[in-house]
């Protein structure tokens, strides 16, 4: 069980950042700018982007502020990118 939560949870970082990732370019922003307007290390941002980190949900709605999208937004792009997705084996 608990190995079907470690890859379903790193199914769902790699989703995430491919969002955040997205977004962020689409707001033609760099990691430096963008951390920077939330007072987010570079290093944190990259690791987010790259599925390091799993972020709080805190963390989460000062990404949201910092692309200008409601924190919502990023929970229903994750969902339909997930589909079917559960954390829960």
């Amino acid at each position: 069980m608990q190995d079907i939560y470690l890859k379903n949870k790193q199914l769902m970082q790699h989703a995430l950042s491919a969002i955040i990732k997205k977004r962020r370019l689409a707001k033609n922003k760099s990691i430096s700018l963008i951390s920077a307007e939330i007072g987010m290390t570079k290093s944190m941002w990259a690791d987010l982007e790259k599925s390091i980190k799993d972020p709080q949900l805190s963390t989460l709605w000062r990404i949201a502020e910092a692309l200008d999208i409601p924190l919502s937004q990023i929970i229903i792009e994750l969902e339909k990118n997930l589909d079917d997705f559960t954390l829960v084996g």
